[in-house]
């Protein structure tokens, strides 16, 4: 057996919880989110990197759908509710491969049924728009993480890509983190500014998570994390999912990514823009500077690194497919998980190792913030702080 057979067999009783896949965002962009314009039930559509044929290629047995929304937008939280209206859209038209997942016990239900579990991750704290209780309804109409910042700064959090502003959180920020272990739902680090992961795990009382990030030691990124926060997870009991996206993994892609970038700025487009405009932009570019091409070993070697300072217990994928314009070679689209797992294989890594990284990490994670939103929901009820009361 080949180390590539050998991942799809472990695929097939582990599959991958991916931590942040963007479909609904580009269903949005692409097709206005007509699923009859754009079906994922067949072929492969240019642009795309996720259909229901290929999650079933790559051994997905779990996704945290994005429902991302631009920092930017007017209204935010209607456009949020939008994306979620997209995925249950989603579930309500592939019902044979796609199951609604709120638990732990909803993804292993899904996983004995054959079907993919669906949750949905929020990304950016300007999605609930200062209102703890519109991060309330978020989760009440199934959102199980929220990602503190997305590339900008909110009034109460301090993104990674932004100018410091509050120096990590606030003490909204912290009364946010508190009510989100207080209703089990996620707090997700990927986008952060280091100041505000520290703050982070200073606060909360359940695991975190980074959907969609990988290690600043190997690629001097300030979307990766730094091993200081990395050696806290074993404490915390929470998780890194490591992210495929070449501009956070390969430190000359790093370089090339912020000519391209400005190239787009250039052309009066924003740099994050993957419309058929933009990239045709994007391709005449590379064809005059060619792009570093990042690959599976160079993941691999992000994972190997997180392993070593954070442990096995707190690994896992979160691709960002469909949320980035360019991918690895052998990673190019949701079927390429086998790819990885094989490279790791190859560099020792056990069954009981890839069983973690690919399922059992994320369930647990998940679980375990249910448990502590049980014990905080008997000892108090729902926060009524807001950003004045608490900010000034």
């Amino acid at each position: 057996m080949t180390n590539l057979d050998e991942a799809r067999a472990l695929l097939r009783e582990f599959p991958v919880v991916d931590g942040h896949n963007d479909l609904p965002w580009a269903l949005r962009e692409k097709s206005g989110y007509d699923l009859d314009r754009l079906d994922i039930a067949g072929h492969q559509h240019e642009h795309l990197h996720t259909d229901i044929p290929r999650l079933r290629a790559g051994g997905v047995g779990a996704q945290y759908w994005s429902v991302y929304v631009p920092a930017e937008h007017p209204d935010p939280v209607a456009a949020t509710l939008e994306q979620i209206d997209c995925v249950r859209q989603l579930l309500d038209r592939y019902q044979a491969d796609l199951a609604p997942a709120l638990t732990a016990a909803d993804m292993e239900a899904a996983r004995a049924e054959g079907r993919i579990a669906s949750l949905m991750g929020a990304e950016g704290g300007h999605s609930i728009a200062n209102s703890l209780g519109t991060l309330r309804g978020l989760h009440a109409l199934g959102v199980r993480y929220m990602t503190l910042t997305h590339n900008s700064n909110v009034d109460w959090a301090d993104s990674a890509t932004d100018t410091p502003k509050a120096d990590g959180l606030t003490a909204f920020g912290r009364e946010v983190v508190r009510e989100m272990n207080r209703i089990g739902m996620l707090v997700d680090l990927s986008h952060v500014a280091v100041s505000t992961m520290r703050d982070a795990l200073d606060t909360t009382s359940a695991p975190v998570i980074f959907s969609h990030s990988s290690a600043r030691a190997v690629c001097d990124h300030p979307r990766n994390i730094p091993d200081d926060v990395l050696e806290r997870l074993p404490a915390n009991g929470g998780m890194a999912m490591v992210t495929f996206v070449p501009k956070f993994v390969l430190q000359a892609a790093v370089d090339w990514t912020a000519a391209a970038d400005e190239n787009m700025r250039a052309h009066g487009l924003h740099h994050l823009d993957t419309g058929a405009e933009a990239m045709r932009i994007h391709r005449a570019f590379e064809e005059r500077t060619p792009r570093p091409v990042a690959t599976v070993s160079v993941v691999a070697d992000h994972l190997d690194h997180m392993r070593e300072v954070a442990g096995i217990d707190h690994l896992g994928i979160g691709g960002d497919y469909d949320g980035t314009a360019f991918t690895p070679d052998g990673l190019d689209d949701v079927s390429g998980y086998p790819n990885l797992l094989a490279e790791l294989l190859e560099r020792g890594w056990s069954r009981a190792d890839l069983a973690k990284l690919t399922w059992q990490n994320a369930v647990r994670v998940l679980g375990a913030a249910e448990d502590v939103a049980r014990d905080l929901q008997s000892r108090r009820g729902p926060s009524h702080a807001t950003i004045e009361s608490l900010d000034g």
